[in-house]
């Protein structure tokens, strides 16, 4: 019985613990899920705040990357509106000098029409008299119209032709006794000892880069390096689709060439910026000035011109970047140079004076755009101020015949400056240009009766006539010598004198059998 007991109240404390294990073992598990479902909803929590974070920083790079774009388009713009603008102005300037020289042409053609209408006038008025007179010559005559003009020219022609070709001759001989073929003499000899070169500048000069992307770091941030290189050199710099090229432009050639070398050594240092650029100018024109002393004294040296201040060096080695008709001053300078002492020393007088005379008669040019006046009288007042003679300073200011020659340098000079200006080849003139000329010469030649043929020669400064021998004399081969150069002075346009020859000879054969 106990045992049964025992066994009974036995089972009911196992099962009582069992109950009470279960239920804790329940609550064990519920805790445990709840704290995993708490760590899931963490972990939940915590990708969705990284997800939120990569997904906006994903928008703020796209958005960098489109504001990127943007300005990129916008400095395209802005550079394109850049050049349209310069081209507008360059257009706005064209159209307002056509316009002004539509101005002038309506003018000019308002004047011809009001002076043709007086030249009908007057032409009316001249029919009408002639007419009248050739009326009353025909009633007193009994001859026709034809018939007088025929008689009257044949019975002009023949008095005057010997008398005109007598005196042609006369007077030609007379003057080939005085100075004339003297002076011939010692000029031809003159050109004969001394021949030079021609080089001729532009206003543009241009700049290799080594790609377009250095365009824009030209132009720099909404211009501002450009704008800091212009002011800083003076010149406009032109920055256009041509590839690989920057155009340097300016009139005054040594800020050109200052500027175009400025910009190289930017492009070659690739710092480019305001302060930058104006360390390089003015390094470069340090440079420059240097560069143009020591071509003031190449050139004193080539000329054998000793002595000269270092002021008209400097000026001289400005010539080198000036042009005048096309033609290079400091070359045109020593060409006057050495023809000015090559005649000099022809008449027996002071050979280097005469290559000082000449070397400095221009030397006005340097300055003509910074002192008032035209370059004779800048160039006097400056050889006057740096200690050059009497000499010198006379033929600067009177080399082109503005004031009464007292000195015969000037003279010289002014026949050597002459000679360099109109020799061929020293101011430049289209091939075209040149063989219409000589055709326009051998034209009026051949015009007149009794020429066989014409040879235009000398470029164009003389002209040979061969005249046929049958049909004209001596006598009147002078009067066509004379004819045709003033046929040439009233038809054509020529720089310098073209000289007329006209030959005739008479040739009589035998073959002896």
């Amino acid at each position: 019985m106990m045992v049964l007991v025992g066994l009974f109240v036995g089972t009911l404390v196992g099962g009582g613990g069992l109950f009470f294990y279960q239920r804790l073992k329940t609550k064990t598990a519920r805790a445990l899920a709840d704290e995993i479902l708490s760590d899931a909803k963490r972990e939940a929590e915590t990708i969705r705040i990284d997800a939120d974070l990569k997904a906006k920083e994903e928008m703020i790079r796209r958005r960098e990357g489109l504001e990127r774009e943007a300005e990129e388009g916008r400095k395209q713009i802005r550079d394109a509106e850049r050049r349209l603008e310069k081209r507008e102005d360059v257009l706005d300037q064209k159209h307002e000098h056509i316009t002004k020289k539509e101005r002038e042409m309506d003018t000019v053609q308002r004047f011809l029409a009001t002076q043709q209408e007086e030249l009908s006038q007057r032409n009316a008025e001249a029919k009408s008299l002639i007419s009248e007179q050739r009326d009353i010559l025909q009633r007193l005559s009994g001859l026709s119209r034809d018939d007088a003009r025929e008689t009257l020219l044949r019975r002009l022609e023949s008095e005057l032709s010997h008398e005109v070709g007598g005196l042609i001759l006369k007077h030609e001989q007379q003057l080939k006794e005085t100075c004339q073929s003297k002076a011939r003499e010692i000029l031809i000899t003159t050109i004969q000892r001394y021949a030079s070169g021609h080089t001729a500048d532009t206003t543009t000069s241009t700049v290799d880069i080594p790609s377009d992307d250095m365009k824009g770091r030209i132009i720099g941030r909404e211009g501002r390096n450009i704008r800091a290189f212009e002011k800083a050199t003076g010149v406009d710099v032109i920055v256009d689709d041509t590839p690989g090229v920057v155009i340097v432009s300016a009139f005054d050639n040594v800020r050109r060439e200052t500027a175009k070398l400025a910009l190289e050594k930017l492009i070659l240092d690739g710092r480019i910026h305001p302060s930058r650029i104006e360390e390089v100018v003015l390094e470069t024109q340090e440079e420059m000035e240097r560069h143009i002393r020591q071509i003031g004294r190449a050139a004193a040296q080539e000329a054998n011109v000793p002595g000269l201040h270092d002021k008209l060096h400097d000026l001289l080695g400005r010539l080198k970047f000036r042009t005048s008709y096309s033609q290079n001053v400091l070359q045109h300078s020593l060409e006057v140079a050495f023809l000015t002492g090559l005649l000099a020393e022809e008449l027996g007088m002071d050979g280097a004076l005469g290559r000082r005379c000449g070397l400095l008669h221009d030397i006005g040019k340097a300055a003509d755009h910074e002192m008032e006046g035209g370059h004779p009288k800048i160039g006097a007042e400056l050889t006057k101020r740096y200690g050059e003679g009497r000499e010198v300073v006379h033929a600067a200011l009177g080399h082109h015949d503005d004031i009464r020659i007292e000195n015969p340098f000037t003279v010289l000079v002014a026949a050597a400056d002459a000679v360099s200006a109109s020799r061929p080849g020293a101011r430049r003139e289209t091939l075209e240009k040149y063989v219409r000329r000589l055709e326009e010469l051998e034209a009026v030649a051949c015009g007149f009766p009794g020429v066989d043929q014409a040879y235009a020669i000398q470029a164009g400064r003389e002209i040979r006539v061969i005249a046929n021998s049958e049909q004209l004399n001596d006598d009147l081969t002078a009067k066509l010598a004379r004819d045709i150069a003033k046929a040439i002075q009233e038809q054509l346009t020529y720089p310098g004198e073209v000289k007329v020859t006209v030959l005739r000879e008479t040739r009589t054969v035998e073959f002896a059998r």
